[in-house]
């Protein structure tokens, strides 16, 4: 067998022999892709303070990522179908680790956002490419335990990124969350040329480059106007970009419905099975997303947790989705899809509903069992859906069917932490000012108003004023905590209503199994997606 793998899997007679270790490389490319949002929930006060980062400059270090990696998914899952995957795959990796590079090197907010919009581009590239060449190699009887695999190391790095970045941070800078990337991104391209075989479309015809385009403009301007206008007001900036996301998405379903060779065949959303695991996904990370990222936000500022404290404090998350991913290999193919998609966002969000029980009395142990119904359900379901996905589309357009279910993913977790952050900010500002407006200079109170860490920095500053003093610094630290957990329990009351009718959603979409299917016969033993195609009760 030679050291390079050479021989395309297209051309292969039967199973490729190294495709379980080629899946390590697969999930070690996805690892530092999710991973690298993940980090910045600890490293962001670090980033902060060293940057004298505004609200809005942190918001924008954050999604400088997410708005290129949402938005190129699609396109570039095409064009990775067309030319090489693995080719996609290794490109990817290597933009991304020029984007990590760059960003642990420079000290100036634009650059830094810069340098993550780098780091999504090549994410965009990477993310299809892990998922379309699973599909390739692994055969229709392996590839559910495959990509239960894959969807485990999504759920893992939701808790691995905030560990390892604060590990870094006890001893290093904030750059060191970005280089980490670099030496994981080297070993995966390796990997992939020795492991992971060459892949493929075959007969696929030209690309559809005006749907890509009209796919990236709606994609992107969605993502935009659902991150700025939440956050900052629906100026005219967000208000243009929602009208062209409008506008461009009417235009890509026109457009698609007519050209033989779509980018993405939109008649596929009227497909059951289709829709309702994109429904699933979406809603999913929706919560997830939301519920991490101002969970986290607590543990640091409000129990004032260290940036490592609060990523060990993580790990009970990722003991639970691998709990959860080894219950949906055995008890998928008994019960089938919808049953298992359906009680994970069951799960998913009676742990979102149990963060309304917050307060500024709450200590860790308040957040553990949310944070493993969380995880539990992430285990549990986005294998199954992930497939059924996966399972729509034919062999051409693996990599289109990759860049679905991961814009399905990015733009559901763009959507909780933009909107669900945003609650979170007005319900802080509102209740903070009942409790301390009349209190606090006018400019001081703005300061305390933009985030629970301005409020904790102007309380330090009062501290050292000779007209406040330790008692008032106190109670305005006692206000600030009280008007942050208030904003988390209002946040996840909003959070658990939505992921509640998203799960009503997919419960009525979602097919059933076939009637008279008992385990043990042909049609249980069939895979998750083929069981998702079979249209029954609902």
């Amino acid at each position: 067998m030679p050291f390079v793998a050479t021989t395309p899997v297209e051309k292969m007679t039967g199973p490729y022999a190294r495709r379980w270790w080629a899946l390590i490389v697969l999930c070690l490319s996805l690892l530092i892709v999710v991973m690298a949002n993940t980090s910045l929930i600890v490293a962001a006060p670090d980033m902060t303070r060293d940057l004298d980062l505004s609200s809005s400059d942190l918001q924008w270090v954050i999604d400088g990522y997410t708005v290129p990696y949402a938005a190129l998914m699609l396109v570039l899952g095409a064009i990775g179908d067309k030319y090489s995957r693995r080719g996609a795959l290794v490109t990817g990796l290597l933009v991304f680790a020029v984007g990590a590079v760059t960003g642990s090197l420079v000290d100036e907010t634009g650059l830094v956002v810069t340098a993550r919009a780098i780091m999504g581009v090549g994410a965009a590239v990477v993310m299809p490419a892990t998922l379309s060449l699973l599909v390739a190699m692994f055969p229709r009887g392996e590839r559910v335990k495959a990509i239960t695999a894959w969807s485990a190391t999504s759920g893992l790095a939701i808790a691995v990124g905030p560990l390892i970045a604060g590990w870094l941070l006890e001893s290093h800078a904030w750059g060191s969350t970005f280089l980490i990337n670099v030496p994981i991104a080297v070993v995966a391209v390796v990997g992939a040329l020795v492991l992971v075989p060459p892949s493929r479309a075959r007969d696929m015809g030209r690309i559809d480059y005006v749907g890509g385009l009209l796919s990236i403009v709606s994609i992107g301007s969605l993502v935009y106007a659902t991150i700025e206008g939440p956050h900052f007001g629906w100026g005219t900036g967000p208000i243009t970009a929602a009208v062209v996301a409008g506008v461009g998405l009417l235009a890509f379903v026109a457009w698609e419905l007519r050209h033989p060779s779509p980018m993405l065949d939109v008649r596929k959303f009227a497909e059951r099975p289709f829709s309702g695991s994109m429904i699933a996904v979406l809603f999913f990370f929706f919560g997830t997303f939301g519920a991490i990222y101002y969970s986290t936000q607590y543990l640091q500022f409000v129990l004032d947790y260290g940036p490592l404290e609060t990523g060990v404090r993580l790990l009970p998350l990722a003991g639970a989705v691998v709990v959860g991913a080894a219950l949906t290999g055995r008890l998928t193919p008994r019960l089938g899809v919808k049953a298992m998609v359906v009680t994970g966002m069951v799960i998913g969000t009676a742990g979102v509903f149990l963060l309304t029980q917050i307060d500024k009395g709450s200590t860790y142990p308040v957040f553990l069992a949310p944070m493993m119904m969380l995880g539990f359900a992430i285990g549990l379901s986005v294998s199954p859906a992930t497939d059924t996905i996966m399972a729509s589309f034919p062999e051409s357009e693996l990599g289109v069917g990759g860049g679905a279910n991961d814009t399905s993913v990015e733009l559901g977790g763009s959507l909780g932490i933009a909107l669900l952050g945003s609650l979170l900010g007005t319900a802080y500002r509102d209740r903070l000012t009942d409790l301390v407006g009349g209190h606090l200079p006018a400019t001081a109170l703005e300061t305390a108003k933009d985030s629970v860490g301005g409020g904790l920095a102007v309380a330090q500053e009062v501290a050292k004023n000779p007209a406040g003093g330790a008692q008032q610094a106190q109670a305005l630290v006692d206000a600030v905590h009280e008007a942050f957990a208030h904003s988390i329990a209002r946040t996840s009351l909003v959070g658990g209503i939505i992921m509640a009718a998203g799960t009503m959603i997919v419960l009525a979409v979602l097919p059933g199994r076939e009637r008279g299917a008992k385990p043990g016969s042909p049609d249980a033993a069939n895979t998750p997606a083929e069981q998702a195609e079979t249209v029954g009760s609902v």
